[in-house]
């Protein structure tokens, strides 16, 4: 995986973040969401180094062979406000104070934090089969809860950590013929790990209480993002059955949205890499809304 791409180990204070980086050109960062590493996007990142771009693939803190610290009460450490730091210092660190951003599933609620919280840092921005966490939060409805039990189940207590780490193989399902057998293998070496798994349930814990405060205070402040923005949603998901047009609900959040379905399941950076890549490339092409 990844051909020609570096990886470091970043210290960016309170976390430590593990990076590949690749290529020549205006950068793109892009984000995995759960229960993926940045191994996820072996397919994508290639092709955006061979358009032009060098691309910057993280572990999100706590995912992967990321880091971050102590467990609290309150969930502050792994919020989404805390995790968008941890880009900017890296990308910073690498040397790029303006970049593109592209973010899939937790990984676009890390890309919405990001553009609110540091503007200028972003050119533009591209959020994958998401939506903002209370525009999820504000929809509930039988068909969500049923098949979004988990964000829920996640929140509580201790429980989630025994239950899933008593056998994580079970919990969690991967195919290494859709996956790649590397991507497959770091995949479940990470879901192994109970500090992994404890970190990504702070992430869920975090996005009901302290990230859902963020975006209530950015929506009642009338924050909107001002780059161009890209909405991008799998076919072969639920996210246009639960909620209709997803450029619809971004445009509460944009000024200068569009978007459009592929056809994929969920993971789409491992299921539709080629279709994803050329929507990824044609938005970061420079032209009448370029960066």
């Amino acid at each position: 995986m990844f051909e020609g791409f570096q990886e470091e180990q970043v210290d960016v204070g309170e976390a430590s973040v593990f990076v590949r980086f690749g290529g020549n050109g205006p950068p793109v960062v892009l984000l995995h969401g759960h229960p993926r590493t940045s191994a996820t996007w072996h397919r994508v990142a290639p092709q955006l180094v061979e358009a032009g771009h060098t691309v910057v693939c993280p572990d999100l803190r706590g995912y992967g062979r990321s880091r971050g610290p102590r467990f609290t009460a309150g969930h502050e450490g792994y919020s989404k406000r805390a995790v968008a730091g941890d880009v900017v210092a890296v990308m910073r660190h690498l040397g790029h104070h303006r970049f593109a951003l592209a973010g899939h599933d937790r990984g676009g609620s890390v890309a919405l934090r990001l553009t609110l919280d540091h503007p200028d840092t972003v050119s533009r921005v591209a959020f994958l089969d998401c939506l903002p966490l209370t525009e999820h939060l504000s929809r509930i409805t039988v068909e969500f809860a049923t098949q979004w039990w988990h964000w829920f189940f996640f929140a509580q207590p201790d429980i989630p950590e025994r239950v899933i780490t008593a056998d994580s193989d079970g919990w969690y399902h991967g195919d290494p013929d859709v996956m790649g057998p590397e991507n497959h293998d770091e995949w479940r070496r990470a879901t192994r790990d109970p500090d992994v798994v404890r970190a990504m349930l702070e992430d869920y814990r975090a996005g009901l209480t302290v990230d859902r405060r963020h975006e209530e205070a950015d929506r009642d402040a009338g924050r909107r993002i001002a780059c161009p923005t890209l909405v991008l949603w799998s076919l072969r998901d639920d996210l246009e059955d639960l909620y209709g047009d997803p450029v619809a609900i971004w445009r509460r959040w944009a000024t200068d949205v569009h978007g459009h379905g592929i056809d994929s399941g969920h993971h789409v950076a491992e299921q539709a890499p080629g279709a994803l890549a050329s929507a990824l490339t044609d938005f970061l092409r420079p032209g009448p809304t370029g960066t």
